[in-house]
C-alpha cells in the first residue's frame, strides 16, 4: 500500500482568499484525476504570505468560512487537503496548517513553531506541539518552513512515528540552498519522505524561489519543480522508510551517544 501525493507548486500573485481557493478547486479537481490521495498547498496559501497588514483582516478561526470550504472541497472531489492559513485565537494570529480527509473531516491542525526573523514577527505568534496524522496506511507530520530548518523539529517527529513530513513553505529566492541542500538532508537523516511546497513568482515585492520538491528516505529526489506554476504526483511507499531506518538506523541508536 502507498499513498500518492500531489505537491501544488502555486502563484502567488493569486489575488485574494476567494481567488486561492477557487485556484485550489481547480487544481483538486486534477490531483484526483491522477489518482492523488492528498494534495499539499504552500505556506499560508489561503490567506497569502506576503500581504502584510492585511493578514489580520484576513485571519480567522481555525473552523471559519476558509475551514469549512477546505473541508467541502475535500469531501467533493475525494481528496485530502492539507493547506496554511493565518490563524486568529483569542487575539493572537498563528502561521497555520490544517488538512481535510477525503470525508471532509479534520485529519489535524499544526501551528507554525519558529517564526523567523523579519516581517513575520510583526504578526504572528509561535505555535506549541506536533501533531500527527494518519492517512491511508502511513503516518505523516506537519512543520512549516524555518520549522524544518531546525533538526530538532524533524527529528522529533520521526522518532514520533511520522513517515512523511509535509513541509508548506514561502522560500525566496535568495534561499536556494536551504530547499536543494539543507531541507532534503532531513529526510535522509531521519529515513523519511518529505515534501516541501512553495509558492513561485512574485508577491509583494518578494520573489519565490519554487523549486518545490519530494524526498525519498534513501536521500533519492523524487520530484522537483521548476519556477512556475507546477504539480508535482509522488507515490510514497511505507517500505521505503523501514528499508532506509533499518539501513541507517539513526533514530534507534542516537540515545547511545555520549555528547556529555
Amino acid at each position: 500500500m502507498s499513498v500518492r501525493l500531489a505537491v501544488l507548486q502555486a502563484p502567488a500573485a493569486l489575488a485574494d482568499v476567494a481567488e486561492r481557493l477557487v485556484w485550489l478547486s481547480g487544481r483538486l479537481a486534477k490531483a484526483a484525476k491522477r489518482g492523488a490521495d492528498l494534495a499539499l498547498c504552500p505556506e499560508l496559501f489561503a490567506t497569502g504570505y506576503n500581504i502584510g497588514k492585511r493578514i489580520a483582516d484576513r485571519a480567522e478561526p481555525a473552523d471559519g468560512a476558509i475551514a469549512r470550504t477546505l473541508s467541502d472541497m475535500a469531501r467533493t472531489h475525494g481528496i485530502a487537503v492539507h493547506c496554511g492559513f493565518a490563524e486568529t485565537d483569542q487575539g493572537r494570529i498563528y502561521n497555520a496548517v490544517q488538512c481535510y480527509g477525503p470525508d471532509g473531516a479534520r485529519l489535524v491542525h499544526q501551528r507554525k513553531l519558529a517564526i523567523p526573523p523579519g516581517p513575520e514577527r510583526d504578526y504572528y505568534s509561535p505555535g506549541a506541539g506536533c501533531a500527527l496524522f494518519d492517512l491511508g496506511g502511513m503516518r505523516f507530520a506537519s512543520l512549516v518552513c524555518y520549522d524544518i530548518e531546525f533538526v530538532e523539529p524533524a527529528r522529533h517527529v520521526a522518532a514520533q512515528g511520522a513517515q512523511v513530513i509535509l513541509v508548506p513553505t514561502a522560500l525566496s529566492d535568495n534561499w536556494g540552498w536551504v530547499s536543494r541542500q539543507m531541507v532534503p538532508a532531513r529526510a535522509f537523516e531521519n529515513g523519511v519522505f518529505l515534501a516541501y511546497a512553495n509558492h513561485c513568482g512574485e508577491e509583494g515585492g518578494l520573489r519565490y524561489l519554487g523549486e518545490s520538491f519530494v524526498a525519498a528516505p534513501d536521500g533519492e529526489e523524487l520530484a522537483r519543480a521548476g519556477a512556475g506554476e507546477q504539480m508535482l504526483i509522488a507515490d510514497l511507499d511505507p517500505a521505503r522508510v523501514a528499508a532506509a531506518q533499518a539501513r541507517l538506523p539513526y533514530l534507534a541508536e542516537r540515545d547511545s551517544l555520549r555528547l556529555d
